[in-house]
């Protein structure tokens, strides 16, 4: 196979790549394999997605897609395969919206809930604590629907993929809302550290990017909600949360539209400057028309309790001079703690440390050799779709129902079907 992921920093294993249309189709795929793997939208930056030397790789880009809204029940029901973008305009069109999206509206839902990704904001969950029910395909064909509550549904939702092909998520929503974007520049790092909490609570969303040197955040990307009384009072005003994060932090908004990333046109990124919009064209860093971020580069991210973020971001800093030649920017962002067994985010409100490094896979995993070092101490777990280096590994122990999801894939792919040579390193064992 020469299949490439969307940054091309990894070369997909697997011996053939399928494309079935039907349900069917994919039945007799599964059940015809040894390995199998499913390829989402390429976002995944490690080798989480490989089926192995002979493994059967499956796209689901030809099943056709489906979005059924339930509004009694304040649900939406969608195919996996399908991208968050375009479930947030279907959405969007009859008057509903998702809680909170990642920064990239490109990636699948199936593969983003599967990894934990997620957004941003203090009382915001990842993505994955929206699901509210799943359907999956299990290697002995059968289809398995399991519901929030069920005995296995909170082990079933971030899975990576171990237990089966996820056919269709069912979501929660909400009314539509707007939200107004806000970027503040050159927030000094005193000011962000003397009251971390409120930097983050100012916004129903805050990112900030550093390239951790310097005495000062580079970029604090604030999103702030319409319906919770934040928005400006009339289109060009400065919302009242950015006001009062300006003053807090003595950081003055950026004139005009800015990039994350150095170099970067601002016009791939999602309006900002206050003026407030539809949900899913604020939400995300990027719009869906462009392509995302930089393409060139290699991810990684590592997130810790929250309690210790003014701790970690000083061990960073004091290593920042070391990483800056591989490092484009660090986005720090924080998320409401959950209950779903593989979630980062799991039984602690959580601060992630982003890193977008450049394309160079040995100089970044060198980085990382520091970075996991520097963070140690503070019990980082790393996101299971970007690059780590783990040399203990140490991942899986930080997962209090580890044993328990083990059991759970043992239960639902006795065969080993689904399991891959990333997930028997750093999840399943053997």
């Amino acid at each position: 196979m020469t299949e490439l992921n969307w940054a091309g920093n990894h070369r997909y294993r697997a011996g053939r790549l399928e494309h079935p249309s039907t349900l069917d189709e994919l039945r007799e795929v599964v059940t015809g394999a040894d390995r199998v793997r499913v390829l989402g939208s390429r976002h995944s930056f490690n080798a989480i997605a490989d089926a192995d030397a002979g493994g059967t790789m499956v796209s689901l880009a030809r099943l056709t897609p489906r979005i059924r809204i339930d509004a009694d029940a304040r649900e939406v029901a969608v195919s996996g395969g399908l991208r968050y973008g375009d479930v947030a305009i279907a959405l969007a069109a009859e008057g509903w919206a998702l809680a909170n999206l990642a920064s990239l509206p490109h990636i699948s839902v199936a593969g983003a809930i599967a990894t934990g990704t997620h957004g941003s904001g203090d009382g915001n969950s990842n993505l994955a604590g929206s699901v509210t029910g799943l359907s999956i395909l299990r290697a002995d064909g059968e289809v398995v629907s399991l519901r929030r509550g069920d005995a296995d549904f909170a082990g079933a939702v971030v899975s990576l993929g171990a237990l089966g092909v996820v056919l269709e998520v069912t979501l929660a929503i909400e009314p539509m809302f707007e939200v107004a974007q806000t970027v503040l520049l050159d927030a000094p790092w005193r000011r962000v550290l003397a009251d971390f909490d409120a930097v983050t609570g100012a916004a129903y969303s805050v990112s900030l990017f550093t390239n951790w040197c310097g005495d000062a955040v580079q970029q604090v990307w604030l999103k702030e909600r319409a319906d919770a009384g934040q928005a400006p009072a009339a289109t060009g005003d400065v919302p009242r949360g950015a006001a009062a994060a300006s003053a807090l932090l003595g950081a003055r908004p950026a004139a005009e539209p800015v990039h994350m990333l150095p170099g970067m046109p601002a016009a791939n990124c999602t309006q900002q400057g206050g003026v407030p919009g539809p949900w899913h064209e604020r939400l995300p860093h990027f719009r869906l028309e462009f392509t995302p971020s930089n393409g060139a580069e290699i991810q990684s991210e590592y997130l810790m309790d929250r309690r210790h973020a003014p701790e970690a971001i000083e061990a960073m800093r004091a290593i920042g001079e070391r990483i800056a030649p591989v490092l484009q920017v660090t986005e720090i962002r924080t998320m409401a703690a959950d209950e779903l067994w593989l979630s980062e985010a799991y039984g602690r409100d959580t601060v992630a440390f982003h890193f977008t490094w450049v394309r160079d896979q040995d100089a970044v995993e060198a980085a990382l050799v520091e970075v996991e070092r520097a963070l140690a101490p503070f019990d980082a777990r790393p996101h299971w779709g970007k690059v780590f280096v783990d040399r203990e590994p140490l991942a899986a122990s930080r997962y209090p129902r580890m044993r328990d999801f083990r059991g759970l894939a043992q239960r639902y792919d006795p065969r080993g079907v689904f399991r891959n040579a990333f997930l028997a390193e750093h999840v399943l064992g053997g």
